[in-house]
């Protein structure tokens, strides 16, 4: 028999419709209504080795539902806060509409829910798909008030062109660096054999990149590498998991070895949600089947509930 307490349903995290964090699902990107709204983007023909990546948003909504038994929010003992409680709205919007090979109309469908998501005053929390999903991010932009972005990555991702193509995984920041509206990037965790040339590097310095190893940033420490970025000034964050250890994330088409661990990054992004408004997130490049454990979805999926919960307890707190 039930007790008095327990009424209605159970509604264990592996029951049910799979949404990001089983948040309600809007289809209709006109009716919005939400602090965060959740933008699956599964394309990955921008990648230049393993493809996969596109079942990445669908991978990550499933990791997710390990953090709803549906209690409200999220008690963090060493915080002594409860992150993400009723008072913040999140939904899931679904999946922008991919077009197989053809890259500028999938960008483009990618856009319009982020500018769905702006429009409706909702932070655009974007899931990939290989790292070319940023570029119709930042683009979503356009028209908006200036933010510095911040990379987690283990490459740099600042190709200009090759062989006529501009909007693959290698062109992101290069792209981004080329807006008006981007006033800086800080790149952090790239290492070692790389994919972008000296010349790369070089460019990206000269167009206001300030560029950290995971070894230097973990010489500066967490508050240090977030104090790099110019004060109060607003940040996007883009995570791609391959800025993680393959110890840890094997799942993706270019794992790095000697990457970052979890708290590492965790307390880098908290340490930025406490002295900038966060204007939007994505997060790319878990590509579900190079890892049969799923602890890339899962390190992904508990990434960004931890994140969301930090830029909204930051924004009830006045910061």
């Amino acid at each position: 028999m039930a007790h008095g307490y327990q009424t209605g349903r159970l509604d264990l995290p592996f029951t049910g419709i799979c949404t990001f964090a089983r948040k309600p699902h809007v289809a209709d990107w006109t009716a919005l209504e939400a602090d965060a709204a959740i933008l699956g983007a599964p394309f990955d023909a921008g990648t230049q080795w393993r493809a996969g990546a596109r079942f990445g948003p669908r991978s990550v909504r499933e990791a997710s539902t390990l953090f709803s038994f549906g209690h409200a929010g999220a008690y963090d003992h060493e915080d002594d806060v409860t992150y993400l409680g009723e008072e913040v709205r999140i939904v899931d919007m679904g999946d922008a509409d991919i077009v197989h090979t053809d890259t500028l109309q999938s960008h483009a469908n990618i856009r319009t829910g982020v500018e769905a998501a702006l429009n409706a005053g909702a932070l655009p929390v974007v899931i990939g798909g290989d790292h070319s999903v940023n570029i119709p991010c930042i683009e979503a932009f356009e028209g908006r008030a200036p933010f510095h972005l911040l990379q987690i990555d283990a490459h740099l991702d600042f190709v200009d062109e090759r062989h006529g193509v501009t909007r693959g995984h290698g062109n992101p920041m290069r792209r981004a660096a080329e807006k008006g509206w981007v006033s800086g990037l800080t790149q952090v965790g790239i290492r070692n054999v790389s994919s972008t040339a000296k010349e790369g590097y070089d460019a990206a310095r000269a167009m206001g990149s300030d560029i950290l190893s995971v070894r230097q940033a973990r010489r500066l420490g967490p508050e240090a590498v977030a104090a790099r970025i110019p004060a109060g000034v607003p940040v996007y964050i883009t995570i791609d998991i391959d800025g993680f250890c393959p110890s840890i994330a094997p799942g993706t088409g270019t794992p790095s070895h000697g990457g970052f661990l979890y708290y590492e990054v965790l307390e880098i992004l908290q340490q930025v949600t406490r002295a900038h408004p966060v204007v939007g997130i994505d997060l790319v490049e878990v590509a579900p089947d190079y890892d049969p454990t799923g602890s890339t979805a899962i390190l992904a999926a508990q990434l960004l509930m931890n994140l969301l919960g930090f830029v909204f307890h930051a924004r009830s707190a006045g910061a």
